[in-house]
């Protein structure tokens, strides 16, 4: 049984990398790639005024990793701005931006999801009255925290630091798309994102079926996998752990 991580690049080999250490056989075939934004001069501008915001969300590592691209040399990170992620990847690509640990706000890496909801369980206590909060993401996304916070006196804004697209498969990619349309049985697809799962039914629809089986990291997931058509979907929770548990669950 073979693995297939769907993540963008960065995040799926480092994620089939750790699946090897553990013993699992996995590969990436990424599904999203990042790309640049439509508008780099409004990232490159939101740094500007960054200090004014009481709290900077970021909605992915991707997103942290394209906005501190666009940091104008000499720039710190403000002493009194929080930054917050829906999960420790995030978390972990802010410390190593240079945010200082103490002003990362993140779900705890054991917690049931890594979403928008966790994260406002450590930011709801606050009072965010008149707070400026910016939300850093790609081109669109879930508006739920951004609505919570401005439904709490937050005056939230969004910017887009990134694209996703349908990346150009190589001939090796291809070639394990073809093994999984092929042999159903002897793989399985790691998602961590519903989108991932759409381009996948765009790029190759023989891919999705009822023979094709899929592991989610989350409820939301789980239930547009089993809306586009896939016949074998086991949810589990988004810690490294808890995927290694369900893989092996499904191991003959």
């Amino acid at each position: 049984m073979r693995v297939i991580v769907t993540r963008p690049a960065p995040q799926a080999a480092e994620w089939s990398a750790r699946l090897v250490a553990a013993g699992v056989a996995a590969v990436a075939l990424p599904l999203i790639d990042i790309a640049e934004p439509a508008d780099p001069l409004a990232v490159r501008t939101a740094w500007l005024d960054i200090a004014a915001c009481r709290l900077a969300v970021f909605v992915s590592p991707n997103a942290v990793q394209r906005f501190f691209a666009a940091r104008p040399a000499g720039s710190a990170w403000p002493a009194a701005l929080r930054a917050g992620g829906p999960g420790p990847g995030t978390a972990d690509a802010l410390v190593a931006a240079g945010v200082p640990r103490g002003l990362v706000v993140a779900p705890s890496p054991d917690a049931r999801h890594f979403d928008s909801e966790a994260l406002w369980q450590g930011l709801r206590a606050d009072d965010w009255h008149g707070a400026r909060v910016l939300i850093v993401r790609g081109d669109g996304g879930r508006a739920w925290l951004g609505d919570t916070l401005a439904a709490h006196g937050a005056e939230v804004r969004y910017l887009s630091a990134y694209r996703r697209i349908t990346p150009a498969l190589d001939a090796a990619a291809t070639a394990l798309l073809d093994a999984a349309v092929a042999e159903p049985a002897r793989h399985v697809w790691l998602f961590g994102s519903s989108e991932a799962a759409e381009r996948l039914r765009a790029l190759r629809p023989a891919a999705v079926g009822m023979a094709t089986r899929a592991i989610a990291t989350h409820p939301q997931i789980a239930a547009r996998l089993q809306a586009l058509g896939f016949g074998d979907v086991h949810e589990t929770g988004p810690a490294f752990d808890a995927v290694v548990a369900c893989i092996q669950s499904l191991r003959p």
